[in-house]
């Protein structure tokens, strides 16, 4: 097989995103949380001092043993290795233009803002909670939002007791603010 066809798929990889996170919209920042910049470095770091130095190894030791064609270890090690560079490269992007906002300085406000936790009703008298966080660290079964998705964009700048409207699939929704809260500073 010609080395253009395999290097062609390799550049290919270096545009996907690290694992299913939305890239971040055209000229916009990309604000995190420190906890959340702190968790992104203590991956890269990991991978960079710990998980690539023992697949190195592990590709070493196998391609030394004779023919790489059918060697498991080395064939799987190269991907892994592959897998690994390209998490390093996208988490060294990310941290490059991150923009570390620390919502506790706004304790105590009730505007919304980057950081917030935003307690909501609808017209049918559901609540919901959902805390507005950085692209890279949106948890949404825990009610982690990102400052980009349509539910944060139509509450920022809102104040407790303001009621905003979301474009949902099913309609128009109006919410109403009911609780705003931030971290406490340290």
């Amino acid at each position: 097989m010609s080395k253009a066809f395999t290097r062609e798929a390799d550049a290919q990889d270096d545009d996907e995103d690290g694992g299913g996170v939305p890239a971040l919209p055209g000229g916009r920042r990309n604000y995190m949380t420190p906890q959340g910049h702190d968790t992104l470095r203590a991956e890269l770091l990991h991978l960079l001092d710990e998980e690539r130095p023992k697949v190195v190894e592990v590709v070493h030791w196998a391609a030394s043993n004779g023919d790489r064609s059918e060697n498991g270890d080395y064939l799987y090690g190269k991907k892994r290795l592959r897998e690994i560079d390209r998490r390093i490269r996208y988490l060294t992007k990310r941290l490059d233009v991150a923009v570390v906002a620390d919502p506790s300085v706004h304790h105590g406000k009730d505007q919304v803002f980057f950081g917030a936790t935003v307690t909501v009703e609808n017209a049918r008298g559901e609540q919901r909670t959902v805390t507005i966080k950085g692209v890279d660290e949106t948890d949404p079964l825990s009610g982690e939002v990102s400052w980009v998705s349509p539910i944060a964009q139509a509450l920022i700048k809102a104040r407790v007791g303001d009621e905003v409207q979301l474009q949902t699939p099913g309609g128009r929704e109006v919410l109403e603010v009911l609780e705003v809260r931030y971290p406490t500073p340290a």
